[in-house]
């Protein structure tokens, strides 16, 4: 099988065509000979069967020799000839694999710290991967840049997810007596739901009446681009702000974001993302496609770690900073401030005269952690090693390559209804690193914990969903190929 006309055809939306031998573990094997980015797998650390039996810290790190405590090599639980493989990590889009550079990251930064104190804010040591605390934001924001298809100065590196969707709405959501709605979908992450609701009372106004919630309209759990520019042209008149995901987290569809984008721009709606699911998973021209603000985290596809700082994009003619030519005082748009939003040119004058710096970062309030940002730094660092376009490309052929599996799964059943169903969307293209597997009723606990079993790790979501991400970085085509044996025999035994 041909990769690169694989991949272009999948590109074009149309489905690849895998040979019959594609079921076997030669075939893919035989990919894995052609993947690209092969070597990055290197770059991260893969529990291992072992590593997942951990019941308390013992000095050992996955795939690295066990270290001796009290001369005896600990287990940390009972062992089996295999308990040093890898398993198959397929739960990216939830927390992401270790990177490597992690570890030297903030190891690099506990030395600094402990070494020249408080001098470490302005000061970059040699031989360090990072640069002064101060300005370790910009830094990532850098790093950042083309994996979100934006300038650095359009990026700001801070806090957490949801926090930023408050603090973009707290700019960007004016609602008045007459436009006053936010469009949503109907099955967002509870925290975006949280948040909207919350900035919706917040200004005194009744959730019923002011969020409009986008429902799928057949059982696929699909709403379509038509399906959503014809809710903008119903609550046009009406509404503030769309605030859509990128990426649907339960059925995995990725959504339009340039036309939808343009189309509720079009109606003098404010527009943005929650990008959660699609940062370093799908490629992104966020300035190009003209988004207002879009947030997203970067523990799933982007690795750096539970609960990791996160980052935010604000369009440029959203970050200008002009001054009154009588007062000389400052214009910017309205946001919530904070001192380390400041230029850097007074911000230590302490004279609680406010002078935002141009661009996203103007929009920062707080001293970010610089720890949080070793990390972040770390795993962006993985990044700098390949592209978003090949990412997508090894990202599309994988994930086509499960599909067709399960497919085959389904059609060799010999069964009047079938265990399960994809209701992720067929076209490659309405899709990122993730299939949504939607299983018969019943089969959810024995379908994982067989999965546990076997050294497989997927992400469920009750009351019947299994996703799976393949995620390009470290996920090899095997792994694919034994995850689907695995649970092809799960099945059979029902």
């Amino acid at each position: 099988m041909d990769v690169a006309s694989s991949v272009q055809t999948l590109r074009s939306g149309k489905q690849a065509q895998f040979p019959a031998s594609a079921t076997t573990l030669e075939f893919a094997q035989s990919l894995d000979a052609q993947d690209a980015i092969a070597h990055l797998r290197s770059e991260y650390i893969i529990p291992t069967r072992r590593s997942m039996k951990k019941t308390a810290l013992d000095g050992t790190i996955p795939g690295q020799p066990s270290s001796q405590i009290n001369g005896t090599a600990s287990t940390n639980g009972t062992s089996s000839s295999n308990d040093e493989d890898e398993i198959i990590y397929f739960v990216g889009n939830s927390l992401g694999a270790q990177p490597k550079a992690v570890r030297e990251y903030v190891n690099a930064q506990l030395e600094t710290w402990c070494s020249i104190g408080v001098n470490g804010h302005f000061r970059t040591l040699d031989n360090s991967p990072l640069t002064s605390w101060l300005t370790m934001a910009e830094d990532c924001s850098r790093k950042f840049a083309p994996i979100m298809g934006a300038s650095p100065d359009e990026i700001v590196t801070m806090n957490s997810l949801t926090m930023n969707l408050h603090l973009m709405m707290a700019s960007f959501y004016k609602p008045t007596a007459t436009r006053h709605k936010i469009i949503l979908e109907w099955k967002p992450f509870p925290s975006d739901h949280y948040a909207i609701e919350s900035q919706v009372t917040w200004h005194g106004l009744d959730p019923k009446k002011s969020m409009v919630q986008l429902s799928p309209d057949n059982d696929n759990f699909y709403i379509s681009t038509e399906q959503i520019c014809a809710a903008i042209d119903e609550h046009a008149d009406e509404t503030a702000l769309l605030l859509l995901p990128g990426i649907q987290y339960w059925s995995g569809q990725l959504f339009d974001i340039p036309r939808i984008t343009a189309h509720a721009q079009s109606k003098g709606i404010v527009v943005g993302w929650d990008l959660a699911h699609a940062a370093g998973n799908v490629e992104l021209s966020l300035h190009d496609w003209n988004v207002d603000f879009a947030c997203w985290c970067t523990y799933k596809y982007m690795n750096a770690g539970p609960g990791a700082i996160a980052g935010a994009y604000i369009h440029e003619r959203h970050g200008k900073v002009t001054f009154d030519s009588e007062t000389g005082a400052p214009i910017f748009r309205p946001r919530l401030t904070g001192w380390y939003g400041g230029d850097l040119s007074v911000r230590f004058n302490m004279d609680n005269k406010f002078l935002p710096t141009p661009g996203a970062s103007g929009y920062q309030c707080s001293n970010p952690s610089a720890i949080d940002m070793a990390a972040l730094s770390g795993a962006l660092s993985v990044f700098e090693k390949t592209s978003m376009r090949q990412l997508r490309d090894k990202a599309l052929l994988i994930t086509a390559y499960a599909e067709y599996l399960l497919d085959d799964m389904v059609a060799t059943e010999k069964r009047d209804i079938p265990s399960f169903r994809i209701i992720t969307p067929r076209d490659p293209r309405e899709r990122g690193t993730q299939l949504s597997v939607l299983l018969r009723e019943g089969l959810l606990d024995r379908v994982q914990a067989n999965l546990e079993e076997a050294g497989i790790v997927c992400d469920k979501r009750k009351p019947d969903v299994i996703r799976v991400a393949p995620v390009p970085m470290y996920t090899r085509f095997v792994d694919v190929w034994r995850f689907m044996e695995t649970l092809r025999k799960t099945l059979d035994e029902e």
